[in-house]
């Protein structure tokens, strides 16, 4: 469900569960994993990649809905945990969003310290109001983080998925070029970061992401609970599975 590629001291983890990267309790249990294992293995930096004309597509929602009650809970935890894991990193990491990137894509990407996306009619943001969901304001605080209070509330508030250029206009990815370019992209600005006093650069790093990391670990098992009601409500059950409906077309 993962690559791993190594370009001098930033290794890249490509999201590799094709055809979309949907994203299942395992693939997350393994992103974090990596995630956290990376510095110990030589990274400097990371680089988090997925497909070329999808980043990531989001939790996968069939899959979740034939999970008990435990196995649930335990899926949607671990996007938060994976969420974590990436903000919290102790080195730098790089979204390079090949794709489409919504939903649970987006919220991996918003963790990252900067966002590279490629060029095109590719859709990124968090659409979870459009199938009954109330994103938790530990997640409303990623967006809120990247372009500011006004323009995150009007984008929550509709679920919209905004195209690359639009993205990149209002700050929610910080560059774009080519598809096949983003990867190298992604290293190449990270390459000129860790050209900086390594110390200096990581601390102040630390302190600037500090509210990420505390909006994250903010999101507790009530919440949780909380979030499981609306998911568990007729409406959004409803709107589910039209959604299960549509994929399966």
């Amino acid at each position: 469900m993962l690559e791993f590629h190594r370009h001098g001291d930033i290794h890249e983890i490509r999201l590799a569960r094709p055809p979309v990267n949907a994203l299942t309790p395992e693939l997350l249990s393994a992103l974090r994993t990596a995630v956290q294992e990376a510095p110990a293995a030589g990274a400097r930096a990371i680089v988090l990649s997925g497909g070329a004309k999808v980043f990531s597509a989001g939790m996968d929602v069939p899959h979740l809905m034939g999970l008990d009650p435990a196995g649930l809970k335990a899926g949607w935890a671990s996007l938060f945990a994976a969420g974590r894991a990436i903000a919290s990193s102790p080195v730098p990491v790089v979204a390079a969003i090949g794709g489409h990137s919504p939903a649970g894509g987006c919220v991996l990407a918003l963790c990252c310290d900067y966002r590279i996306m490629a060029r095109g009619p590719f859709r990124i943001g968090l659409n979870e109001v459009q199938v009954g969901l109330v994103a938790p304001d530990a997640i409303q605080h990623l967006m809120r983080r990247v372009v500011g209070p006004y323009r995150a509330e009007r984008l929550l508030v509709e679920g919209a998925l905004v195209e690359a250029e639009q993205a990149h206009a209002i700050g929610l990815v910080d560059e774009l070029t080519d598809g096949e370019h983003v990867v190298k992209r992604a290293t190449v600005w990270l390459e000129e970061l860790l050209k900086l006093p390594s110390a200096s650069m990581l601390a102040t790093r630390r302190i600037a992401r500090a509210d990420l990391v505390a909006a994250l670990e903010s999101f507790r098992d009530d919440d949780l609970d909380a979030f499981l009601g609306e998911w568990n409500s007729p409406g959004t059950q409803a709107a589910l599975k039209a959604l299960v409906a549509r994929l399966g077309k």
